[in-house]
């Protein structure tokens, strides 16, 4: 790629044409992030990048600046702002399309307060017998079946679409409509009218979810927001569905792809894999490692300046787009040693930015968390045979797709 000029403090961006954002892994590499990243981050941390609709942003690819980037409130995630750098799948400046996700304090702080208990790591871990009791019967059906095993419909997606219906009130028998939807929304290649098209029945469906609850509660996430909140007058109808939207893509996606992409990387590890079976206790650290290796969210996350700000000696002015390659700061030498190699005992690797940083640090990085110990440790120890029933370059990877993984994953045993 051909890397752009980045402009000096106090002047303005260069004339030439910044390079699209990177998004492809290497070829033949599918578990690293695209290689461009490491040169950007040792030659031009701070540069600029073309955006589809021909605007640009400022791409940031240190470890130290992304975090400086994520924990300044002055970089806001309002995609109704000027400047801020769309990408097709955050709903653009429509305000029917936002979640707490793209606003700011202090309606971000309302809105996130009203559902931050429900995802406190003491109320997750109860929730841990019952995600097992889920992963055991998953995986009691997969151990009767005869010959490969797609293990993304068979166990990576189950478990968590499970689990955030059973969070939520959603009926499950909705999944595969809210599976189908979310990959729409997701996707980076689908035509802008496909996406608005399932953007809108996702609201539709979303409205006459919360309409029925209005009625008849439950006790669950959306229940008590209209028992406790809504019924009070803090949140609005329309708000709580903008809530079970986001909790309800962003609470089986991300996670979904993570098993997957993990299992995969333990099964073309079998020496990590061994240790983690003899050593059980290891299985926390480990996650968090394949959480720092991996780094789903592949071209994010996205703010705009509202004032000028200067990052490691460049000048963001007001109104411009920021980029944060997560994938690329988890990847840092500076911060992480031999950052390229999983290493399942790193001592550091809880300090990865893969759930974010600062306010908008992801809500339901404790459930992800269990949810991944728990998937994995059971694979691990119900299937040690477990491998890869096509070669890796036959695994469908979602280079199309926002959040990175695998569209499906044969395996056998």
């Amino acid at each position: 790629m051909t890397i752009s000029p980045t402009a000096p403090v106090g002047t303005a961006p260069a004339d030439s044409a910044p390079a699209p954002l990177p998004v492809e892994p290497p070829t033949g590499c599918p578990f690293d992030p695209p290689a461009a990243f490491g040169t950007l981050r040792t030659e031009e941390p701070i540069s600029r990048i073309a955006l589809p609709d021909g605007s640009w942003a400022w791409l940031a690819t240190r470890y130290s600046d992304i975090r400086a980037i994520l924990g300044d409130t002055r970089f806001s995630s309002d995609t109704t702002l000027h400047g801020y750098p769309l990408s097709g799948m955050t709903g653009g400046g429509n305000t029917q399309n936002r979640g707490f996700i793209r606003m700011d304090p202090p309606e971000h702080t309302r809105l996130r307060r009203m559902v931050t208990r429900e995802f406190m790591v003491k109320r997750v871990e109860a929730l841990r017998p019952e995600i097992q009791r889920i992963t055991d019967e998953l995986c009691d059906e997969m151990a009767r079946e005869q010959g490969p095993v797609d293990l993304v419909e068979a166990l990576a997606l189950p478990v968590p679409s499970l689990v955030i219906s059973l969070l939520l009130g959603v009926p499950y028998d909705d999944h595969e409509v809210f599976q189908r939807l979310t990959g729409t929304l997701l996707s980076r290649t689908v035509p802008d009218d496909e996406r608005e098209a399932a953007r809108v029945e996702l609201r539709d469906y979303l409205d006459q979810l919360v309409t029925a609850k209005e009625a008849d509660p439950g006790d669950d996430i959306l229940g008590r927001l209209i028992t406790e909140q809504q019924r009070t007058g803090e949140i609005t109808h329309d708000e709580v569905a903008a809530f079970a939207a986001l909790l309800l893509i962003a609470g089986h996606e991300t996670t979904a792809n993570m098993i997957g992409l993990s299992a995969l990387t333990l099964m073309r590890d079998p020496e990590s894999a061994e240790r983690l079976r003899q050593d059980p206790g290891l299985i926390r650290g480990a996650v968090e490692e394949l959480l720092r290796f991996h780094s789903i969210i592949r071209n994010g996350p996205r703010r705009v300046a509202t004032a000028d700000i200067e990052i490691d000696g460049h000048l963001i002015r007001a109104g411009e787009g920021v980029v944060a390659a997560v994938p690329s700061a988890n990847r840092d030498e500076s911060v992480f040693t031999d950052a390229d190699r999983l290493d399942i005992c790193r001592p550091n690797a809880q300090h990865h930015v893969a759930f974010g940083y600062g306010t908008h640090q992801c809500l339901g990085q404790a459930l992800a968390r269990v949810e991944l110990q728990v998937v994995i440790g059971t694979l691990l120890r119900r299937f040690p045979t477990m491998r890869p029933a096509v070669p890796v370059d036959e695994i469908p990877f979602r280079t199309d797709m926002a959040i990175y993984g695998c569209h499906a994953l044969p395996v056998t045993w």
